[in-house]
């Protein structure tokens, strides 16, 4: 270590989309559901989450120890109490649990110690600054706060910006689990004795996902083509049905299905909402290895463009499929 983000930002509501027969309309206000993690008191632990789909969010975060949860609590209490946003909160989980596992050790690699692996050599403080837990998070988000531009990155990126690792990608590892937890925190209406909770988190869905839905049901029963040309509209691949339909809807995404995952705010799978794109992967810890994507309708149905000799169309989704990613991407935002 050099030394150690909601992808969106909190908001009151999400746009309700919802999908009939055939013909998808946004239809107003209301509040996204999650699962709860509350806070007993303002120096309590994360209580217990709820567990959802193998290696998603919600499992990761339900497997938590006692004090992995307390390590979570703490970050979370110092950043509202210097009035950052989750953002930041979800940064230093994802890079805390990377780093340490969300433990404050008394040993790392040559010098490095507690929570964020930080190296007294380095300039991060003695030894039994870094190892105090509330130093170092004050100290984690000093240096975050000091990232040109942190706010506008996916959390990971941020988290490697602070910790400068020889392996920059493994913070993303993290990215459902601690959006997970920032989500479910979100939901509390207060803790108790902490003054009031921070609303939903999780970033909404915009106008544009009722119209990107129609436009994409539109299409079924057209034809699979492998390397389809994104401007054609007569047949499709799977990630050019996704490229048209959120062109359609005033959304630029990237071309192929590995750089669409990275085309807008990552989410849990299990919080996922109309207009969603979900992603299939041969390992799905590694997002270059995804070959599939594909647009969740709400009520467990998706409309995609398959493979070879299957028209575009619509069918059902259990978020135990097996090579479906852990997260979900939502476009616009």
């Amino acid at each position: 270590m050099r030394g150690a983000v909601i992808t969106g930002v909190a908001v009151a509501g999400v746009l309700a989309v919802v999908v009939g027969t055939g013909v998808a309309t946004v239809v107003g206000q209301s509040e996204q559901p999650a699962n709860q993690v509350r806070l007993a008191s303002c120096n309590a632990s994360l209580g217990p989450t709820t567990t959802g789909p193998a290696g998603s969010g919600a499992e990761a975060a339900a497997n938590l120890t006692g004090e992995q949860r307390g390590t979570v609590a703490a970050i979370i209490q110092i950043g509202q109490q210097r009035e950052l946003p989750p953002l930041a909160w979800q940064v230093a989980i994802q890079a805390g649990m990377t780093e340490s596992g969300l433990r404050s050790l008394s040993y790392g690699d040559r010098d490095s110690l507690g929570i964020f692996q930080m190296r007294p050599s380095m300039g991060w403080g003695t030894p039994a600054q870094v190892t105090d837990p509330t130093y170092a998070i004050n100290k984690f988000y000093d240096v975050l706060l000091d990232v040109p531009g942190w706010e506008g990155q996916r959390p990971g990126d941020s988290a490697q910006d602070v910790e400068r690792s020889a392996f920059p990608d493994r913070y993303h590892r993290w990215e459902s689990m601690a959006a997970h937890l920032i989500g479910d925190v979100g939901q509390v209406a207060n803790f108790t004795g902490c003054g009031q909770g921070v609303g939903n988190l999780l970033p909404a869905p915009t106008a544009a996902a009722g119209n990107a839905i129609q436009w994409a049901l539109g299409q079924q029963g057209k034809p699979y083509e492998w390397g389809a040309l994104v401007n054609q509209q007569n047949s499709y691949d799977c990630s050019s049905l996704m490229l048209q339909a959120y062109r359609a809807a005033g959304v630029q995404l990237p071309r192929t299905s590995r750089e669409q995952y990275r085309a807008g705010a990552l989410l849990p799978l299990e919080q996922a909402q109309p207009g969603d794109m979900l992603f299939w992967a041969t390992d799905t810890s590694d997002p270059s290895t995804i070959h599939h994507v594909a647009m969740y309708l709400g009520d467990g149905k998706i409309v995609e463009a398959q493979q070879t000799g299957v028209p575009v169309h619509t069918r059902p989704l259990k978020f135990t499929e097996g090579g479906l990613m852990a997260q979900a991407v939502r476009p616009g935002v």
